[in-house]
This record gives structure tokens, sequence and C-alpha cells, in this order.
């Protein structure tokens, strides 16, 4: 018991950690801590909400 890791999370790359607060507070222009102290969940949820967005203005500026 003494040797166990005290809480965190385990698994989870720093580095894409770093990536979606990034991602999501450049284009919301939200604060990173607020962002980085969201859930795991919530935050994959604003990324692939903002990459769909992307892609939709992306797909309308190719069509002009």
């Amino acid at each position: 018991m003494g040797d166990e890791p005290l809480g965190g999370i385990t698994g989870y790359p720093l580095t894409s950690l770093y990536q979606e607060v990034a991602f999501v507070a450049y284009h919301f222009h939200w604060p990173p801590d607020a962002v980085l102290n969201m859930e795991h969940s919530e935050r994959r949820r604003w990324v692939d909400e903002i990459s769909s967005i992307n892609q939709r203005m992306n797909e309308t500026e190719r069509e002009r």
C-alpha cells in the first residue's frame, strides 16, 4: 500500500494534454487553467466540437 501513487491521471500523455488545452484556449479564448481543470471527457468534447466547426468553415471556404 505504501508504494502506490497518489491520485492523478496515469497513462494520459502530457503532450496530448498540453495540445488539448492550447487548442481550446486558443479557439475559444478561455484561460488555460479553466480548460486544464475540466474533466478529460469534457475537454475532449470541446476539442471535437471546435474541430467540427473548423472543418465546416474550411469546406465552406473551398466551395467559394
